[in-house]
C-alpha cells in the first residue's frame, strides 16, 4: 500500500506558500508544479522495494519474570543494491511495558540493521505477538510502501519469584541440619535412621541406644535424617477472594511466591511437590514429584492463572485431591481467611482431607486493616472504619481458631512475609516427622 511521507508534505507545502504572494494568472503555474510533484511522488512510491521482500525477524526471550527486564530486538536484512529507510512497527501490547514498539532504520545494500527496545511488562500471562507493519521509503523519500509481515512469537510471563534467596538459606539450612553439624540447632531431628556413632556432650540422652552401647565401651547414640520422598500438596484458591489487593497486588500474586518457594524448598530437600489450582473447577494441576525440575513445571502452571469472580468449590477440590493425591501428604491450603466464605464453604469440607493428610491454612494478612484497627480515630468516618476493621480481625481470630480445633496448622502472615513462615511450617512439619 502506497503511504505519503512526511517529506513530501513539506515539500507540498514549500510549493504552496508562493500562492499566497503571487498574482492569480501565475496560479496555473503552481497548479502544474503540484501535479508535477505527484507524478514524481508516485514514481518514487512504485520504486520502493515491496515490504515482503525484505527479511525481518524479531528476538524475543521466551519466558520474562514480571518486573522484570527484557530485550526485544528487531533485525531487518536488505536484499535490494541500493540504502533502505526502513521504519517498522511492533504489535505489542500495553502491558508488555515497551520503550517503544517502533523503530527507524537505514538498511545497507546487501546488509542489515539492527533496533532494540526494552520490555519491563506489568501483568502476568501469555502474549502473543504476532505481526511487524513495515514501510518502506522511495529513493526520494516522498513516498513509501507499507505492508505487515507475519511474525507470530510467543511471550510467557511468569510470576515474580520474590522469596527466590530466602528459599536458597532454608535449603541450606536444612542440609546443614541434616549432616548433623554441631553448630545447628535441632542436631539429629528427623526421624529416619541414619548411623551410630560415640555419645558426645551435645546429644540428647533418649539419643542413646543401649543395645549398642552395651557392646561398646563407650555410649553410642542413633543420628536421623529426614525423610525424603514425602508428598506437599500446594492447593492454590483463585476464586473472588483472591482478587482483593494488599500491598498493591492481588492476594493471589503473594499466594503464588509462596507456593513457588515452598515447592523450591520442598522438591530441593527430597521431598515430592505437586499444585492444585480451583475456583469453582480446577484450573491446573501438577503431579507431585521431586527434584530441580519441579519448580519450573509448577511455575509455568501458574502463570496464566487469573483470580475469578466466583465462590470457590473447596468439596470439589478436595475431592479431586483425595483422588489425585492417594498418598499421606502435606496438604497447604492458599486462600483468604474471610469468615463467611470458610463457615459455609472450607469448615464443611475439612474433615473430607483431614482424616487422610496434614493440612496447613495459609492466607496473607491485610496491614493496612490492622492500621485502622489500631488507630485513634479524629472523625466519625475514622470511627466507623476503625470499629469495621476491629471486627474484622475478631472474625478472623475466630476462623484460625476453629481451623486449629479442627487439627489443621495455620499460617496468617502480612505482605513479604508468607512465603517464608509457610516454608517454615513445613521444615517444622518435616523436622518432628508429622508425616
Amino acid at each position: 500500500m502506497p503511504v505519503p511521507t512526511r517529506r513530501l508534505a513539506l515539500v507540498a507545502l514549500a510549493l504552496a506558500v508562493p500562492l499566497l504572494f503571487v498574482p492569480l494568472g501565475v496560479a496555473g503555474a503552481l497548479v502544474l508544479a503540484d501535479g508535477l510533484l505527484v507524478a514524481i511522488a508516485l514514481w518514487d512510491g512504485a520504486r520502493a522495494p515491496r515490504p515482503g521482500s525484505l527479511q525481518v525477524e524479531r528476538e524475543l526471550p521466551a519466558v520474562v519474570a514480571l518486573g522484570a527486564e527484557a530485550e526485544l530486538v528487531w533485525r531487518v536484512r536488505n536484499p535490494s543494491p541500493r540504502p533502505l529507510v526502513v521504519t517498522l512497527a511492533d504489535q505489542l501490547a500495553p502491558s508488555l511495558g515497551a520503550g517503544t514498539r517502533r523503530a527507524r532504520l537505514v538498511v545497507p545494500p546487501g546488509g542489515q540493521a539492527r533496533a532494540a527496545t526494552t520490555l519491563r511488562p506489568r501483568r502476568r500471562g501469555r502474549f502473543e505477538v504476532a505481526e511487524v507493519v513495515l514501510r518502506v521509503d522511495g529513493p526520494l523519500g516522498l513516498m513509501a510502501r507499507q505492508a505487515a509481515q507475519r511474525l507470530p512469537t510467543t511471550l510467557a510471563v511468569h510470576p515474580r519469584y520474590r522469596s527466590a534467596s530466602e528459599a536458597e538459606l532454608r535449603i541450606n539450612r536444612a542440609r546443614l541440619l541434616e549432616v548433623g553439624l554441631r553448630s545447628a540447632p535441632g542436631r539429629g531431628g528427623g526421624t529416619e535412621f541414619d548411623a551410630l556413632r560415640e555419645y558426645s556432650v551435645d546429644d540428647e540422652s533418649r539419643r542413646i541406644d543401649w543395645a549398642a552401647t552395651a557392646r561398646s565401651p563407650r555410649a553410642i547414640v542413633r543420628t536421623y535424617r529426614a525423610e525424603r520422598n514425602q508428598s506437599v500438596i500446594c492447593l492454590l484458591d483463585t476464586g473472588r477472594t483472591m482478587a482483593a489487593r494488599v500491598a498493591g497486588v492481588p492476594r493471589l500474586e503473594h499466594a503464588m511466591d509462596a507456593v513457588m518457594m515452598l515447592t523450591h524448598v520442598a522438591s530441593r530437600l527430597g521431598d515430592r511437590a505437586g499444585l492444585l489450582a480451583f475456583d469453582q473447577e480446577v484450573q491446573a494441576a501438577v503431579g507431585a514429584r521431586s527434584g530441580a525440575g519441579q519448580l519450573a513445571r509448577v511455575t509455568e502452571a501458574l502463570y496464566q492463572l487469573e483470580p475469578a469472580l466466583v465462590e470457590s468449590d473447596y468439596r470439589r477440590a478436595f475431592t479431586f485431591a483425595l483422588a489425585r493425591f492417594r498418598r499421606r501428604s502435606l496438604l497447604v491450603l492458599c486462600t483468604e481467611l474471610a469468615e463467611q466464605a470458610f463457615t459455609e464453604t472450607v469448615l464443611p469440607a475439612l474433615p473430607l482431607v483431614g482424616r487422610h493428610h496434614l493440612v496447613v491454612v495459609a492466607a496473607v494478612a491485610d496491614p493496612t486493616v490492622a492500621g485502622w484497627a489500631s488507630s485513634s480515630p479524629e472523625d466519625a468516618g475514622a470511627t466507623y472504619r476503625t470499629a469495621a476493621a476491629v471486627s474484622a480481625r475478631a472474625d478472623r481470630r475466630r476462623v484460625v481458631a476453629r481451623l486449629r480445633g479442627l487439627g489443621a496448622t495455620v499460617v496468617d502472615a502480612p505482605p513479604g512475609e508468607l512465603a517464608t513462615r509457610l516454608a517454615d511450617a513445613y521444615l517444622r512439619v518435616k523436622a518432628t516427622g508429622r508425616l
